[in-house]
């Protein structure tokens, strides 16, 4: 039995530690995976495009029909109350703390019944623990993915908890000793198991449609910021499956992994099998944006 580190954690108005949280097993989220999340970065101890997520939050919100528990400024607070209290319980300084902050709505607690019920509130969870970005080996040489079909549901907009078509995504490209695994929709590409996937080719960045097929990371807005900013063409289309196997670059994005080179994708080499100059400017671009989000926030 696993047992859990006695980590800050906020559960349904309570501040307490991940040891001691606990739900009813009759949480909607339990039973049904009838809830959403977000994870919102932090750099230095500063909450990273947190208004981006808060609106991706509120989004999700709307589309599963659970009425926001909390105002911005509550769910602010309430973040960054726990990055301090992460920050000491570790023995670090905030300003030394990157993390990750979680955050989990729920339907909340009802006997089980596919009908969304109206007379309950919604369980508000939020955790937050050590970001561990890619090592600089990857930064580096790039990392290998697979590619496969998307057999998710088609509401991949919504960022639910309902993530078993996920992990079984994740877990193909793990037992093939992968980063990622690319997905296809009807032979074109939707996104990787948890991450948005961007093709360039002769200098210009492709990516696919914000729609109901794909989550709309919160990258989207910032790499085409960084493409504006650095003369790069940027470009929203759909992209058939040879084109990304054609492609000159192929790049990750997400929370976790900032932007990552794609350099082997499915035992073959991508472009010339290492990170692309496109790649670099995009990853320049990235640390810039952290950085004056440390100085704006300083």
């Amino acid at each position: 039995m696993t047992t859990l580190p006695k980590l800050p954690c906020f559960l349904n108005g309570d501040y307490t530690d991940l040891a001691n949280a606990k739900i009813s097993v009759m949480d909607r989220g339990f039973i049904f995976g009838d809830g959403v999340y977000e994870v919102v970065p932090v750099y230095g101890s500063r909450l990273f495009r947190f208004n981006e997520h808060m609106a991706r939050l509120e989004r999700s919100l709307a589309q599963v029909r659970i009425a926001n528990p909390m105002a911005r400024v509550e769910w602010q607070a309430l973040a960054e109350r726990l990055i301090a209290d992460y920050a000491q319980s570790v023995g670090i300084t905030p300003q030394s703390s990157d993390q990750l902050v979680y955050i989990q709505v729920t339907r909340g607690v009802a006997m089980r019944d596919h009908v969304m019920p109206s007379d309950v509130s919604p369980t508000v969870f939020v955790m937050t623990n050590a970001m561990k970005p890619p090592s600089a080996g990857q930064r580096e040489q790039g990392v290998a993915c697979v590619t496969a079909d998307d057999f998710r549901w088609e509401k991949a907009h919504i960022k639910s908890v309902s993530l078993l078509g996920s992990v079984l995504a994740r877990q193909i490209s793990f037992d093939a000793g992968a980063v990622e695994t690319i997905m296809f929709r009807h032979g074109y590409l939707s996104e990787a198991a948890a991450s948005n996937v961007w093709v360039v080719k002769n200098g210009t960045v492709f990516g696919v449609p914000k729609d109901n097929l794909v989550l709309e990371g919160i990258r989207y807005g910032l790499i085409e910021s960084i493409c504006r900013a650095q003369g790069i063409s940027f470009e929203l289309r759909r992209i058939p499956r040879q084109e990304l196997l054609e492609a000159d670059e192929v790049i990750l994005s997400s929370a976790t992994k900032e932007v990552l080179a794609v350099t082997t994708l499915d035992g073959k080499p991508v472009g010339a099998g290492r990170p692309g100059g496109v790649y670099q400017r995009l990853f320049a671009g990235y640390q810039a944006a952290i950085a004056q989000t440390k100085v704006d926030a300083g």
